[in-house]
């Protein structure tokens, strides 16, 4: 971002980026809880969203998203329900997207769903492999990824629903054997495919509500778009 500010703490219509995820969290979905999981910068986060609905956890060294997830295990001992995993960095996802990766992920049956899009350039994106029948065989990161996989343009969000009982359990299986040398939240899918239990991909109609903010440019993107939403509400 080329700034000394946290990425999530950048404001769109002057409103932090973190914002906008938590407020579905909250105030959408509603969920029972809802877990924030901080590194950079978890200091000037926490005193940005001081309020007791927010469950905080640090994480302290940055290890990939599997191990981001795994920090935030101990809060949800006990919790039988469905784990909604959202971006940080993705704030223009609308709660009816939320909503039917949700009923989707119920009426399927599903162990994990991932929110899925097709887009125009796929690179720097996790590819999604689909089994004959369209549910999800794996996902397979850039870096990893062989020439054929690569020409994929259906991409992982980094959005997640997965049953609780199988999160606890399955992270304790993820390993780091890879480019990056990291613990990715995508090898939960090889777990539960490896265990026999299904694994679904929904597909998002806009991928502009999916995008992930990681530039200046991209965050200018981002309010203009909200802006627009908000031009047309009025």
């Amino acid at each position: 971002m080329k700034s000394d500010l946290a990425k999530v703490l950048h404001p769109i219509l002057g409103l932090p980026m973190l914002s906008y995820p938590i407020d579905l969290s909250l105030n959408y979905i509603k969920a029972e809880k809802t877990i924030v999981v901080v590194g950079h910068q978890a200091d000037q986060i926490k005193e940005r969203f001081q309020t007791p609905q927010i469950n905080f956890v640090l994480q302290k060294e940055q290890l990939g998203t599997g191990h981001a997830v795994l920090q935030a295990l101990p809060l949800l001992q006990g919790f039988t329900g469905t784990v909604l995993i959202l971006c940080g960095d993705v704030p223009l996802v609308k709660a009816e997207t939320l909503r039917s990766l949700i009923n989707a992920f119920l009426e399927n049956d599903s162990t994990i769903a991932v929110l899925t899009a097709v887009v125009k350039d796929p690179s720097g994106y996790g590819r999604i492999l689909r089994g004959e029948e369209g549910w999800l065989e794996k996902i397979v990161e850039e870096k990893d990824a062989s020439e054929e996989e690569r020409l994929i343009r259906e991409i992982n969000t980094g959005i997640y629903c997965v049953r609780s009982t199988f999160l606890i359990e399955g992270l304790k299986e993820i390993g780091k054997e890879n480019a990056q040398g990291e613990y990715y939240l995508t090898d939960l899918v090889e777990v539960a495919r490896k265990r026999g239990l299904r694994c679904s991909a929904h597909m998002v109609a806009d991928p502009v509500e999916v995008m992930g903010i990681n530039t200046l440019a991209d965050l200018a993107t981002a309010t203009e778009v909200l802006r627009q939403e908000k031009v047309k509400k009025e």
